[in-house]
């Protein structure tokens, strides 16, 4: 009997991407959305700014009043911002004004301070005046009704100031997926403990957590899990509030790889598992009971590179985002052999150009259990199936990681 086909990268992140359905809207408050996937437009609920404006500090003045200089004008008021000179200006007339302060009525024009003489209760004016100049409309920045920031927008800083100038305290978001998540194995005890003989320090935990927290999910992490199967299914049972199962080991058929049999015996349906790639192969992905269940490697430097490659995917598509993986073209630093019949996720540097493609060199060694050489790197360097032997400067995709 032959060996099962292993299933292309691109096939299951297609298939694991269909299981998925966005996370129901929720209300949240502005200084709580940084990160978070619109689920409703932002609308402007009044304009920026309200009124016209000066940009300078200077004289409001009648364009017309400053054609001949010197000119001298009488000033008859003064505004800064939060207040303002009410009358209509008349022929002759400046209004000492400041940054941010409205414009008066008949004026259209601002003469800079630097360009001014003040003596007592007039100014001369040095400068001739454009009609406009140094004025900010009302409405420039937006105006009330405008859609600001659309459905699908992950909101950045500059985002969360935006909507809070357009006086809106509270946005409509996607839920943040709870993703709750467990490692197996009787060799694992967790940091800051002292392994005993043959066990090893996990490093899975903190670092899916951290992942899942920086793709705006919630992690919810179950712990390192015996290789037992009551004790397996009763942490995948303490995941029914979670949106989405993860497992880290455990995922083959080996004698002591329980977790497809123990939770396939609890409610798992197996979609898929096994993926032709390097680092990762053993992949599983399913449904258990009602949730999605993502079935990562033991390996740490396999299950982050899948974990980038599968499962933040997956938190994207949960907040409604439409843009789940997105490569990067670069030139080779290095030479590369070629590959063979499984996609390949080389763990490299990625150092920046002016005016040219980014170089991408691989690291020399590609240890899937170096986690150092994880951490040193800037992208993933993807080499399709198959691929003939690359030169130094030839093109080839990466996923950056940073």
């Amino acid at each position: 009997m032959g060996d099962i086909p292993l299933m292309p990268v691109s096939d299951a992140r297609a298939r694991i991407l269909e299981a998925i359905t966005p996370m129901v809207p929720e209300r949240v408050p502005l200084a709580k959305a940084l990160g978070r996937v619109l689920a409703g437009n932002v609308v402007a609920t009044r304009s920026q700014p309200p009124a016209d404006l000066s940009a300078m500090d200077g004289y409001a003045v009648r364009a017309d009043d400053v054609q001949t200089v010197p000119a001298r004008l009488s000033v008859v008021g003064e505004a800064a911002a939060g207040s303002s000179y009410d009358k209509p200006l008349k022929a002759g007339e400046a209004v000492r004004i400041f940054t941010g302060a409205p414009l008066p009525a008949g004026a259209d024009s601002i003469v800079i301070q630097e360009n001014t003489e003040r003596y007592g209760d007039y100014v001369i004016a040095r400068e001739k005046a454009k009609s406009g100049a140094h004025i900010r409309r009302a409405g420039l920045d937006f105006k009330e009704g405008d859609v600001g920031l659309s459905v699908g927008r992950k909101l950045s800083p500059a985002d969360i100031a935006y909507a809070a100038a357009m006086n809106v305290p509270v946005v409509i978001a996607h839920k943040r997926p709870k993703i709750g998540f467990f490692s197996t194995g009787n060799e694992l005890v967790l940091p800051g403990a002292t392994p005993g003989p043959h066990q090893i320090v996990s490093s899975n935990n903190d670092g899916l957590s951290a992942l899942i927290e920086s793709a705006g999910g919630e992690p919810f992490d179950l712990g390192i899990i015996a290789d037992d199967i009551v004790a397996i299914q009763s942490a995948g049972r303490h995941a029914r509030d979670c949106d989405m199962l993860v497992t880290l080991g455990g995922a083959s058929v080996g004698d002591h790889d329980l977790v497809q049999s123990a939770l396939t015996a609890d409610g798992l349906t197996v979609d898929f598992w096994r993926i032709a790639m390097r680092p990762g192969k053993p992949l599983m992905f399913g449904r258990y009971r009602d949730i999605p269940m993502l079935g990562l490697p033991g390996n740490p430097v396999s299950a982050m590179v899948c974990a980038h490659l599968f499962l933040l995917p997956a938190i994207a598509a949960m907040q409604g985002l439409h843009a789940p993986l997105v490569l990067t073209r670069a030139r080779l630093g290095a030479a590369l052999a070629a590959n063979d019949k499984r996609e390949d996720y080389l763990r490299g540097t990625l150092v920046e150009r002016d005016n040219a493609l980014p170089v991408a060199t691989a690291f020399e060694r590609q240890d899937s259990s170096m986690l150092s050489a994880m951490s040193a790197a800037d992208c993933l360097i993807v080499r399709a199936p198959n691929a003939a032997a690359a030169a130094a400067g030839d093109m080839v995709s990466v996923l950056r990681l940073r």
